[in-house]
């Protein structure tokens, strides 16, 4: 099988290539994860040697953010890989979701088949990114060996009001029958608008029940916009035997779904020559969606391309399409298509998606959890640590509360945390987070409960609080903090509020706390201190101005007596005396013993 050799804006690469190439890349985001040698699963997958592995330390949720993708509809498609290291689970199983919307698990046996190594949606893509997320599920690690992108057309299988930009459809089964290779879109020489899809083949619904038949005669209106079916799709054919008139196919589904169905048509028997001598009800788990189907009237000719599409509500595992002949006694079938419907999440908004990473960086917030992709979507997976709750007026997740106590979080609280302007409840306690109480977080308007107890916090704490007046519990209790409590938040204790300010040395000013000083304000203090330098410094140079004052009278005064009488008589006299003592120097036993000299 060839793979797509063209462009439509379409993205084929490795997830085990280099984070130095990721940065050269302009549309993707840092690439995480561990490098390994590549096991393909099946002869369809990509023919790369090398993927990428996501250990459960690195977090349950892990996410590739492509960016620069130009708004449009597209088809997405991830290959899983597996890894040959004897400590690798050779088969994993873990969840896929894209646009913050689960869209697969992956099932036990996926790797003996063919059409299970990957998993397809088609997406609109809107905000200029592609978010692709792998969730672990305690079924070894995520491992992924390729992710394709392929644009298709704005309208490619519209099916109805409900299709449009809050709806995926992840490709569940795409069969051509009576065909006996698997092949891709570009092997049949399909147009790339249609977004190379892969066709599973299948030569029988059952043992004895029909029969493949095939042509090499053009088809007509095939490859026609928006879903742009390659011709050679319908030249090969499964039909119904006397024996077993019906044409039966049956496949698992998931349970309470509702899913989008694409059976494709050509009459291509050369028995059948008008309208009229093949006609067949349609049936679903059932129920008939299409009576007299008859392929050469309603295509307008033989070998002429019909699709016929239905939307149809699953309640059990089992999705069952019947073809049950009414005129001629066989029903001819060429392509099926099952698509699930999926309701496409709302996401965070993203303001606070920007807050929360924020604050990831500056808590210095462990790996483990995992935080990345949207923190509310899939619902599936949220972030461990962040509350979420929906707005249905915008239509969006907002964070409601932080719940990070007792993580190890090392790092500082980041103004940013007013950024999320919804939280009701902020727990923190027992960290080694160090630093000042951000006074933005007075402008959290509905905060209730703010747990900071047990950590580093420093400084005072901030006047800004007590505009929080919805705060009922506030434990700032194991700190290192000082100065005033503000009066507002003191006033509160009289009112039912539950305050905790014990174990910090320095805090005074509420009843349980030691009485404060004169207060000063933060600018009081910084004036008082500038003052006190300043006269630390003239104190310092005027002793300086002194000192050599001081050392300039002595000077003179030395000079004013060196020119007196007296002084000069005691200059000569100390003259002679050196003299005499120098003229004796020979001398001095003699003179030791016959006692001192007596000078006049």
């Amino acid at each position: 099988m060839q793979r797509n050799p063209y462009l439509s804006w379409i993205f084929l690469f490795c997830l085990a290539f280099s984070n130095s190439l990721a940065k050269q890349a302009p549309w993707v985001m840092r690439i995480r994860g561990i490098p390994a040698n590549a096991t393909p699963p099946s002869y369809i997958s990509p023919p790369l040697k090398t993927l990428r592995y996501f250990p459960l330390s690195s977090g349950p949720n892990n996410c590739y953010n492509i960016n620069n993708v130009p708004s449009g509809h597209y088809a997405v498609r991830i290959f899983f890989g597996l890894d040959g290291h004897p400590n690798f689970d050779n088969e994993p199983l873990f969840d896929i979701s894209v646009e913050g919307t689960q869209i697969y698990s992956l099932k036990s046996g996926w790797t003996n088949q063919d059409d299970q190594v990957f998993t397809e949606a088609i997406v609109f893509l809107t905000d200029g990114t592609a978010s692709l997320c792998f969730h672990s599920t305690g079924h070894g690690d995520p491992a992924i060996l390729s992710i394709e992108i392929l644009q298709v057309d704005d309208r490619a299988y519209y099916f109805g009001p409900a299709w449009g930009q809050g709806i995926i459809l992840r490709t569940a089964a795409r069969l051509s029958c009576g065909n006996g290779k698997p092949k891709f879109d570009v092997d049949y020489s399909g147009d790339h608008w249609g977004g190379d899809r892969f066709w599973s083949p299948i030569k029988t619904f059952g043992q004895g029940s029909d029969l493949a038949t095939s042509t090499e005669s053009g088809i007509k209106k095939a490859s026609n916009a928006p879903n742009f079916y390659p011709e050679a799709l319908y030249q090969t054919a499964l039909v119904s035997t006397d024996t077993q008139p019906d044409l039966a196919y049956t496949m698992d589904v998931d349970p309470n779904r509702n899913y989008s169905i694409w059976l494709h048509f050509a009459e291509i028997d050369s028995s059948v020559t008008t309208a009229g001598k093949r006609v067949f009800d349609i049936l679903i788990n059932g129920d008939v969606v299409f009576k007299e189907v008859d392929i050469v009237k309603m295509s307008g000719d033989r070998f002429t391309a019909l699709v016929l599409n239905t939307t149809v509500a699953v309640n059990g595992r089992a999705l069952t399409i019947s073809l049950r002949p009414k005129e001629g006694s066989h029903a001819i079938i060429n392509a099926i298509e099952v698509f699930e419907i999926v309701a496409a999440e709302s996401k965070t908004l993203l303001e606070e998606v920007r807050a929360l990473q924020s604050l990831k960086s500056a808590l210095g917030l462990p790996l483990r959890f995992g935080w990345n992709g949207d923190p509310c979507v899939p619902q599936q997976h949220p972030w461990s640590g962040a509350d979420c709750l929906y707005d249905k007026t915008s239509s969006k997740w907002f964070i409601d509360g932080l719940g990070l106590d007792n993580q190890g979080l090392r790092g500082f609280l980041p103004n940013d945390i007013s950024r999320l302007l919804h939280l009701q409840s902020i727990n923190l306690s027992d960290n080694s987070i160090h630093g000042a109480i951000p006074p933005s977080i007075g402008s959290i308007a509905g905060l209730e409960v703010l747990d900071l107890s047990y950590n580093f916090f420093n400084g005072s704490i901030p006047e800004s609080l007590g505009q929080l007046t919805s705060l009922r519990r506030l434990d700032v209790n194991g700190n290192s903090l000082s100065g005033r409590v503000p009066a507002v938040l003191g006033g509160r204790l009289l009112h039912g509020a539950s305050f905790n300010f014990t174990d910090n040395a320095g805090l005074c000013g509420i009843p349980g706390l030691p009485t404060c000083g004169p207060h000063l304000s933060a600018g009081a203090k910084i004036g008082l201190a500038f003052g006190a330098s300043v006269g630390f410094l003239l104190i310092v140079i005027c002793s300086m101005c002194w000192w050599k004052r001081r050392q300039n009278i002595l000077r003179a005064q030395e000079i004013a007596a060196r020119g007196a009488p007296y002084a000069k008589a005691r200059t000569h006299l100390s003259h002679d005396i050196q003299l005499t003592r120098h003229y004796n120097h020979g001398n001095a036993r003699t003179a030791a013993e016959n006692g001192p000299s007596l000078l006049s």
